[in-house]
């Protein structure tokens, strides 16, 4: 077994140990999750100073609406985006292996697959991190939206255009960071090689 393989289905047997079975593809969510919530407070704190200093709020009203709506987008907007993505992927026919033996093939394996990665087993190393760095694309807008809808229920007085914009830049700046997470991984597994 190669030894990105064995780093692979280590670190999938240690995050969800059901998953690490070889022929049952590679649920993403279950990769992901366990990174933003580790990077949950570092984000709430960047976000916290961001939204602070740009909407002009106290440290305090800024900490609360950050938390709340950063928590509120982790544990309900990841999950049921990574579901509706999966939905998507099953429903149009990306559940089947079709082989990743062109260019177009790599593409279509980490971008519609990339909800629920086939099980490419000796190709994981580069297809876990593509497919992390191409899933923080919907979940930066599904962040974004639902953090700008809490935002604007907690600060009625402030206009809707302002609150937006800051909260994008915001995620803008967080998401940044968190692709972080799949680049160090992919560093990881190609170091392992």
């Amino acid at each position: 077994m190669h030894k990105s393989k064995k780093l692979i289905l280590t670190i999938l047997a240690f995050v969800v140990p059901g998953v690490a079975y070889a022929n049952a593809g590679v649920p993403m969510l279950f990769l992901a999750m366990p990174a933003f919530l580790m990077s949950l407070v570092p984000i709430i704190a960047i976000e916290t100073l961001y939204i602070s200093r740009g909407l002009e709020l106290s440290l305090g009203q800024s900490l609360k609406t950050v938390s709340i709506s950063n928590v509120a987008s982790t544990i309900i907007g990841i999950p049921l985006t990574w579901f509706l993505l999966v939905l998507v992927q099953m429903v149009t026919g990306g559940g089947s292996a079709y082989g990743i033996n062109s260019v177009m093939g790599k593409v279509l394996a980490v971008t519609w697959q990339a909800p629920w990665l086939i099980p490419y087993e000796e190709d994981l190393n580069w297809m876990i991190p593509i497919a992390g760095l191409v899933l923080l694309i919907p979940f930066f807008f599904v962040s974004w939206w639902s953090e700008f809808f809490v935002s604007k229920k907690l600060n009625k007085t402030l206009p809707s255009l302002s609150i937006r914009g800051k909260v994008r830049n915001a995620n803008l700046i967080t998401y940044s960071l968190l692709a972080a997470w799949p680049i160090g991984f992919w560093v990881l597994s190609s170091a392992a090689k």
